[in-house]
């Protein structure tokens, strides 16, 4: 029987955005199915006293050079579309907010892609809702509807369980990747995650 795994993101970190474009891919190999889960980065970040690499490796310019050396190689061999979003950090609640509001509306998978492509191919500026409203109505999403319930108390409240949970499970950062209870971090473990969709 085939297997499904959680992929637990915020668009504002771009390790996710990698991760993502190698989902398909390995869905397709495995049979798997993704369950997309909305988190609040900077809110785990706060729960696990976790910090951003650029703060983590502030005082060991190597270790954030050879970060960044790594990522590069990352996208170049998987020839994934990147551009860094000059606005990076970008305050990612909003779109978050939505993501959780397209998850309730059954569109979550082509506002998850509508909103990938905007920040970390186009450079959008994601902090203000009439840029994710044409970004939205351009992908042929209903953006009234999704940015209305966004800002529903349920929707608010869910976010911050799903956030919540991700660091009871011992999630620090993002992407995290659950098969069953068996937890993954970062990119690089993907095909570690594979291996175990594919365990007998």
């Amino acid at each position: 029987m085939a297997k499904s795994f959680e992929f637990l993101f915020d668009f504002g970190g771009p390790n996710s955005y990698l991760a993502y474009n190698m989902l398909p891919e390995m869905c397709a190999r495995t049979g798997a199915q993704v369950v997309y889960v909305p988190i609040l980065l900077g809110g785990l970040f706060k729960l696990t006293n976790n910090q951003a690499p650029m703060m983590r490796y502030a005082e060991t310019p190597a270790k954030q050079k050879y970060e960044m050396l790594e990522f590069q190689r990352f996208v170049k061999a998987h020839e994934i579309p990147f551009k860094m979003n000059p606005r990076f950090p970008l305050n990612t609640l909003h779109v978050m907010r939505g993501a959780v509001a397209a998850q309730r509306l059954g569109c979550l998978e082509s506002y998850v892609d509508a909103v990938m492509a905007a920040m970390w191919h186009d450079g959008a500026d994601l902090g203000h809702l009439d840029v994710v409203r044409d970004i939205l109505d351009k992908a042929g999403l209903d953006s009234a509807a999704l940015l209305a319930l966004a800002d529903a108390p349920e929707v608010k409240a869910e976010l911050i369980a799903n956030t919540e949970a991700a660091a009871k499970r011992g999630a620090f950062g993002v992407p995290t990747f659950f098969v069953d209870a068996e937890m993954f971090w970062g990119k690089e473990r993907l095909g570690q995650v594979e291996a175990a969709l594919t365990k007998s």
